[in-house]
């Protein structure tokens, strides 16, 4: 009799603990069949042009991101409207980490000036911010002013007799021209390029008097006469150019902005994959090598809260806001 109410018993707590156990196999098993990440080489995609900043900083940081990941990571050059292509081929990829984007502050410019995209252009998780870049207020060799002062002085006198180049609706360049003047407060004849080339073309030529551009593209260029460099507009002097001041030394405080590269991926990655990016991003930006020549390149690695996935996010979104009313003018 006592061991037939033992049997009973037992099989009550069986009964009771099958669905239970039915289920944590069932979560073993979906576990085990998740491939691990990364499973297959990584495209790493630049919205512009080979040889552009992203381009450059995106080719250095690759290596460093494959080395820790395991994976090939491969830059793939997807441009055109602004960085919006290259956008769109991310956003609508397999959210599964295997497709990512080289983003910049274009990517706080689409959702503004790019109207009915076919995706959501706020569809996308930070994975973490790579580095920071001062922009240069630039003119051409013989530009009539020594000083920031000067130039606020030829701008206001002459106006739109002088032409500002960027390199296209959208870019950082772009940004930085309509701060310039915003920051002046004098329009000037603003000269649109397809790309960042054609406009220090221009200026080495002396055929554009003004440019605002990333102190990767320009840094070289200044430091050898071949242009003239008036102020940065970071609160900071960068080591590449130690001899020019910022724009709030120069006079010019309302005129301060940084150029950004931060790496995306698609929205719904799921937040195992982003954390195990962000620990090769974090790796990379470990590497003594690659911030050497960040630095080298007139660029900032990046540091604190915006290496985070959190951090960057937010940041990208106040970024986002901070842009839309001057783009919208």
């Amino acid at each position: 009799m006592g061991g037939r109410v033992g049997v009973r018993a037992g099989a009550g707590i069986l009964q009771r603990l099958l669905p239970a156990l039915l289920i944590a196999g069932g979560l073993a098993g979906a576990a085990a069949a998740q491939p691990a990440f990364p499973s297959r080489p990584i495209s790493l995609v630049v919205g512009f042009a080979p040889g552009g900043p992203a381009d450059v900083v995106a080719r250095l940081v690759a290596p460093a991101l494959a080395a820790d990941l395991g994976q090939p990571v491969v830059v793939e050059n997807v441009s055109g409207a602004g960085g919006s292509i290259g956008q769109g081929r991310v956003a609508q990829a397999r959210p599964d980490g295997h497709t990512l984007l080289f983003g910049s502050l274009a990517q706080a410019t689409i959702p503004t000036l790019v109207r009915n995209p076919p995706f959501d252009p706020l569809a996308l998780e930070a994975v973490g911010m790579v580095n920071e870049v001062p922009m240069s207020i630039i003119a051409r060799r013989d530009f009539p002013a020594t000083t920031l002062a000067d130039l606020v002085a030829v701008v206001r006198r002459e106006g739109m007799r002088l032409n500002l180049g960027n390199a296209g609706v959208g870019s950082t360049s772009h940004l930085c021209s309509l701060l310039l003047i915003a920051s002046v407060g004098t329009p000037v004849t603003i000269v649109p390029y397809r790309g960042n080339a054609p406009v220090m073309n221009d200026l080495l030529a002396g055929t554009l008097d003004l440019g605002c551009d990333q102190t990767t593209n320009n840094a070289e260029q200044i430091r050898n006469g071949s242009i003239r460099g008036y102020a940065i507009t970071t609160p900071e002097r960068t080591s590449a150019l130690p001899d020019v001041p910022t724009t709030a030394e120069a006079g010019l405080p309302a005129m301060s902005m940084s150029g950004w590269n931060m790496i995306f991926a698609p929205a719904g990655t799921p937040a195992p994959v982003v954390a195990r990016l962000n620990r090769a991003l974090l790796a990379t930006l470990a590497d003594q090598a690659v911030t050497r020549r960040m630095v080298e390149l007139g660029s900032r690695p990046a540091a604190g809260e915006r290496t985070t996935p959190a951090g960057a996010q937010a940041f990208w979104r106040a970024e986002t806001a901070r842009w839309k009313p001057l783009l919208e003018n």
